[in-house]
């Protein structure tokens, strides 16, 4: 079946989703991207009428998509997070900022310059200040398609995801991942992480989806001073994780956990799991590598190359376990290589021609690295 793209109408998207939701080997519907989510929570009673609801009701999943909205309330439930404001409300540029897309995604519920049918996302990622010059507010609006971003002061330590599935209010199962290497060396998606434990941290994410009410899957994001042991709130994100092997390998098994918890059956699910397990994102690793050689974030210590590379090295060695890549089973690997490339290369160019230019090749050859690894194309 044919599925138009939710960035071309919206509407047919979520019409395509309610048909195959109407088919009767069709049990539930797991929110994989952000206009999955969205459109679940925002027809909740719609598909209700066909699969079991493993998502949260709108007004939950409102605040969370809106960083300007849930800042102020994490803040009201006690859980710290970064002083948040719009960049059009910031006049003085002398503290380290970061700017961010102020809704996960843009929806005619977030952005009343859109019609019913559009949906928009530019996936641009944050955007580090320089400290003490004023930026160009018009180009970083038009950057984030017309959207005012929010601002929020740089804060400097490690990364943690705290991965829940919540039972009508009440969490079913949980896992906690500390990110040690993301696509940048400022950070970014994680590429290199380990699960762990953290009470302290864990209780203040339980705390957070307590107060939404949260039902179905989510990630919270925090950043921890690691010397101060200070917890700051970074996002949410009310889908399955790209990460999620990582849990699956530790014994976590969060897809099994939102069958049985749609089915009714959350008494039967076993939360346990190990936390000496760390997983990579190979060519995250490779754009990791990049970065360093390349990026210049104002304010982050940029690592030398060389211990990069023996980062990377010593890791990969310590840790050779990949979210896609499986040496016992490399098949579906080495066949997505075979797809790509004849896919990429039966396309013809402009002008009806094939250019087998060394750019085409090299263009290819990315294309295939990412499918292959996990990457959407750019």
């Amino acid at each position: 079946m044919a599925i138009p793209s939710p960035h071309e109408d919206l509407l047919a998207y979520k019409d395509a989703l309610v048909s195959l939701a109407a088919r009767p080997d069709v049990w539930t519907i797991v929110p994989t991207r952000e206009e999955v989510a969205y459109l679940l929570s925002k027809h909740r009673a719609e598909f209700a009428e066909h699969v079991a609801v493993g998502w949260p009701t709108f007004e939950s999943l409102r605040t969370v998509h809106d960083g300007y909205r849930l800042a102020e309330h994490a803040a009201d439930v006690g859980v710290p997070v970064p002083e948040t404001r719009l960049l059009t409300e910031i006049s003085d540029w002398n503290p380290d900022y970061i700017v961010k897309q102020r809704y996960s995604i843009l929806t005619p519920d977030y952005a009343d310059f859109l019609g019913p049918r559009e949906c928009k996302w530019n996936g641009v990622e944050p955007i580090y200040l320089e400290s003490g010059v004023e930026p160009d507010i018009d180009a970083i609006v038009g950057t984030m398609l017309g959207e005012v971003p929010v601002v929020q002061e740089v804060v400097r330590g490690t990364e943690y995801s705290f991965r829940a599935l919540y039972d009508h209010g009440t969490p079913v199962a949980t896992s906690l991942r500390r990110q040690v290497r993301g696509k940048t060396y400022a950070g970014g998606a994680s590429v290199f992480r380990e699960l762990t434990r953290d009470p302290a941290l864990e209780e203040l994410a339980r705390r957070l989806l307590d107060s939404l009410d949260w039902h179905g899957v989510a990630t919270v994001q925090f950043i921890k001073n690691e010397e101060t042991d200070e917890t700051t709130l970074v996002e949410i994100n009310p889908r399955i994780w790209s990460s999620i092997s990582l849990d699956i390998r530790a014994g976590a098994d969060f897809p099994y956990h939102y069958w049985l918890m749609t089915r009714g059956e959350s008494t039967y699910i076993d939360s346990t799991h190990r936390t000496d397990v760390a997983t990579h994102l190979l060519f995250g690793e490779l754009q990791y590598l990049r970065s360093v050689l390349r990026d210049d974030f104002p304010n982050v210590d940029r690592p030398t190359f060389r211990q990069a590379i023996a980062d990377v090295g010593l890791s990969v060695w310590h840790h050779p376990h990949f979210d896609f890549l499986c040496l016992d089973d490399p098949i579906p690997f080495v066949r997505t290589v075979i797809d790509t490339f004849f896919e990429q290369i039966s396309e013809p160019t402009a002008t009806g021609a094939q250019d087998w230019s060394w750019t085409s090749v090299r263009d290819i050859v990315d294309v295939v690295v990412r499918r292959s690894w996990g990457q959407n194309e750019p």
